[in-house]
């Protein structure tokens, strides 16, 4: 009993050959398929080049867009002393004037008419068919004076100027240091081609950050801070 059924499990038994060929080819094949899953990855370092791409091409995107909106300006005149001053740092608001009209009493910041290369900082003080005329120190907006709430270095008391009529898409504009700007007293009315915006924050020097004053400016009557 015990002599026939050992014969029997040596007759059908595999050849260990056998079971060792079978053995390896499926150690072969796994091997294999593991490699291909390998060789589908992408290597590490394409992945950090990728993301480095991504995030380069992210932040030039938003860059452009803020520019488009906002743009930091650095005071280099003293035009508009004693309320702005040389060396300080604003951010313009380049939308302001998309969306809407300038205001009499409003900081702009527009280029140059005599040379777009460089850009001054005024107040507008007169708007399309305004008449304006300075009598000794006051401005004269259509025959009414103009009050002016905010600081200024004022003109000497024999200062004439005018009458001057604002002509459409254009403006007036004058620093507040009366004496020693460049404005439209000399380079004559603005184009609203030129603007660039509306002054809107100062950052520098950072004792001095805060939103930009502007006034709401009408001949004849009480000038009062712009919302």
């Amino acid at each position: 009993m015990t002599e026939t059924t050992e014969n029997a499990r040596e007759e059908f038994a595999l050849p260990a050959e056998y079971v060792l060929s079978r053995e390896s080819g499926a150690a072969t094949v796994a091997n294999a398929g593991e490699a291909d899953r390998v060789g589908d990855e992408p290597s590490m370092t394409w992945l950090l080049l990728r993301e480095l791409v991504e995030t380069v091409v992210l932040s030039l995107v938003i860059f452009l867009l803020i520019r488009q909106v906002v743009q930091n300006y650095r005071i280099e005149s003293h035009s508009m002393e004693p309320n702005f001053y040389e060396g300080q740092f604003i951010l313009v608001n380049k939308l302001a004037y998309k969306l809407g009209a300038p205001q009499r009493g409003d900081v702009i910041v527009f280029h140059n008419p005599n040379n777009t290369d460089e850009d001054y900082i005024k107040r507008v003080i007169g708007l399309p068919g305004d008449t304006v005329e300075i009598l000794n120190q006051s401005v004269l907006i259509n025959g009414e004076v103009l009050t002016e709430p905010y600081d200024m270095n004022e003109m000497r008391p024999d200062t004439y100027f005018g009458p001057y009529l604002v002509t459409p898409d254009h403006l007036f504009v004058m620093g507040d240091n009366r004496p020693n700007s460049k404005d439209s007293r000399s380079f004559g009315e603005l184009s609203s081609a030129l603007i660039v915006g509306k002054a809107w924050v100062r950052v520098w020097p950072i004792t001095e950050f805060g939103r930009v004053m502007h006034y709401q400016l009408e001949p004849g009557a009480t000038a009062q801070a712009a919302p």
